[in-house]
């Protein structure tokens, strides 16, 4: 697994980038949003990215949406020290998988990092392994979604969350649910990262995201996949 770090404050960066070689992760670093976009270019693949929010020049909100543009494959992880939904929110719309705030601790970190990496790099699928529900359909060996035969752009957690809704047509799926299928039974946080994750994918899938006809919320509960 390799792993870009892009942190201005250097004890941080070196505390973590520590800490992921302990557990076999290989590390890039970058200190500002102009030098990560630059390391992205240069290493070729990279898993995981974790990114500090608050940079001097180009902040983490921003080279998270050019990722999600130049490498939609790419898990995200938002590293921030502010508390406020609106921040979490914002992170998530943007495209991030994940986030963590300061201050963390190491196993936490690595925790969130190996529960993404398990999304990003599943079992193997036979070549021929298809999903299909209404105007939708799943590649599985693939990883991609279709609508009328047109592929839609998802990151690797709405790519989870579309394809635990299609496994379960017509079934209430409760945001607990969600959570513990996609992110993990561990996994720290609260549940707004679903709602954000379902109104990221709505404007993906809805043919009109304000009244939505293929993910119907349940409300107090969950959703319903209708495709």
């Amino acid at each position: 697994m390799k792993v870009l770090i892009l942190e201005d404050e250097e004890s941080i960066r070196g505390f973590v980038k520590i800490n992921l070689i302990r557990n076999e992760i290989e590390v890039v670093e970058a200190e500002t949003g102009e030098e990560a976009m630059q390391k992205l270019e240069l290493e070729g693949h990279v898993d995981i990215a974790i990114l500090d929010v608050m940079l001097p020049t180009i902040d983490g909100f921003e080279v998270c949406r050019r990722i999600r543009e130049l490498y939609p494959d790419m898990g995200v992880i938002m590293l921030t020290a502010k508390t406020q939904d609106s921040d979490k929110v914002t992170g998530l719309e943007q495209g991030a998988d994940d986030y963590v705030v300061k201050p963390f601790s190491p196993t936490e970190l690595i925790a969130r990092i190996k529960a993404l990496y398990r999304r990003l790099k599943p079992v193997s699928e036979q070549d021929d392994n298809r999903l299909e529900s209404g105007p939708f359909a799943i590649s599985l060996d693939e990883r991609k979604l279709f609508k009328r035969g047109k592929e839609i752009d998802v990151t690797p957690t709405e790519y989870e969350i579309v394809k635990l809704f299609m496994e379960n047509p017509r079934k209430g799926i409760s945001r607990d649910t969600i959570l513990d299928k996609v992110w993990g039974k561990h996994y720290i946080g609260d549940l707004k990262i679903v709602d954000v994750n379902i109104r990221r994918i709505r404007q993906k899938l809805e043919d009109d995201p304000s009244m939505p006809k293929y993910i119907e919320t349940m409300w107090g509960y969950g959703y319903m996949w209708k495709g």
